[in-house]
């Protein structure tokens, strides 16, 4: 079995304080047994009626080997205080930064993101280390911030279908004259709503699903992605008396086939959703370079330029177009920039001054 007792802490400063002592101590002993072991045998003479000192010559008493133990002893032993003190403020003066890193991270938690190490200078390993860790945060901060802002605005939408669908039931079975035709027209109003709670909710699978990455890497061509996309929506544009233009030519890239999908189909069905009568919608892929190019505009209504990054996250829609709300869940171009981010693809967005958008998406050839 093994013990369960944790093993005693050892501090890294004291590791280090007996490391650069010990590196001390041993150059000593080099230095002293250098200086030291050619003078054992020399001895000093001086000549006859002088107090001058004089020769050095090989007779005579001089140092002798006893003395220079003592006295290599002696300096060592306080070498060795002095090497300890010296070891333990080195240590301590590196190891500051990484005891501002220790707390620091110890006192964030999920409530308290905004907290920064703030190293400064001097710039070294550990202050580097200390700025990665901040930038490290602060995206930490902003992912939890897009996260509970996220699941309040999921909630609110996913409330609303629910509140609506237990009233139609309750002013059902509140009616003491309902006949079939009333209960018949209250089910087909629930299952309306049921429809919208569903559509809604793999909405939100989708977003989910492109946030979570690129998990296969297939060779596909945008052309014929667009093309099969286009198929399925054409009643739809003709509906609303929308030009669907196409310009397709081969741009093969790399990707996750069912996200680029999801990505091609929420961009289409945007520039529909979004648009006026007699309005037309052009999409447009190509190859540049290394690079595969799909490119969709649309007319509609003007979009302010402080509007556009809004647009981009999840339950978002411009305040004045009042189909979108009953249509749309506010989520089509936030999977369409998750799935961009996922496949590292460069998403450009402008908008147009007669009104609508100019969406451009780069992936890598």
């Amino acid at each position: 079995m093994t013990d369960p007792r944790p093993l005693p802490r050892r501090s890294l400063q004291a590791r280090l304080a007996l490391f650069y002592a010990a590196g001390i101590f041993a150059a000593g002993i080099v230095v002293l047994a250098v200086a030291t072991v050619p003078l054992v045998g020399i001895r000093s003479t001086r000549p006859v009626h002088s107090s001058a000192p004089g020769t050095i010559a090989g007779t005579g008493h001089g140092i002798g080997p006893h003395r220079l133990l003592v006295g290599s002893v002696v300096a060592l032993a306080v070498l060795i205080p002095i090497a300890l003190a010296a070891g333990w403020f080195v240590a301590g003066r590196f190891l500051r930064p990484l005891r501002a890193i220790t707390a620091t991270a110890t006192a964030i938690s999920a409530g308290n993101l905004h907290q920064r190490l703030n190293l400064g200078e001097p710039a070294d390993e550990l202050t580097e280390l200390g700025h990665i860790l901040d930038d490290l945060f602060a995206r930490l901060q902003a992912s939890f911030d897009a996260q509970r802002h996220f699941v309040a605005n999921a909630s609110h939408e996913l409330r609303t279908p629910l509140a609506g669908l237990r009233t139609l039931l309750e002013v059902a079975l509140a009616d003491p004259d309902a006949d079939a035709d009333t209960l018949r027209s209250a089910c087909q109003e629930a299952l309306a709503l049921g429809g919208h709670q569903e559509r809604l909710v793999q909405a939100l699978l989708a977003l989910a699903t492109s946030e979570r990455g690129v998990t296969r890497s297939d060779t596909l061509d945008l052309a014929h992605v667009v093309r099969g996309v286009l198929a399925s929506r054409r009643d739809q544009a003709t509906e609303k008396g929308i030009d669907l233009a196409e310009h397709l030519t081969p741009a093969v890239t790399a990707g996750d086939p069912r996200l680029v999908e999801s990505l091609i189909a929420n961009l289409i069905d945007n520039a529909i959703r979004h648009n006026h009568p007699g309005g037309h919608v052009q999409i447009t892929t190509q190859t540049a370079g290394t690079r595969a190019i799909l490119t969709i505009t649309n007319s509609g209504p003007v979009i302010p330029d402080d509007q556009i990054q809004r647009l981009f996250q999840p339950f978002q829609r411009l305040a004045h177009d009042r189909n979108s709300r009953r249509e749309g869940y506010g989520l089509g171009l936030a999977i369409v920039n998750a799935v961009a981010q996922a496949h590292h693809a460069t998403l450009t967005t402008s908008a147009r001054p007669e009104g609508g958008l100019a969406i451009t998406v780069r992936f890598a050839h």
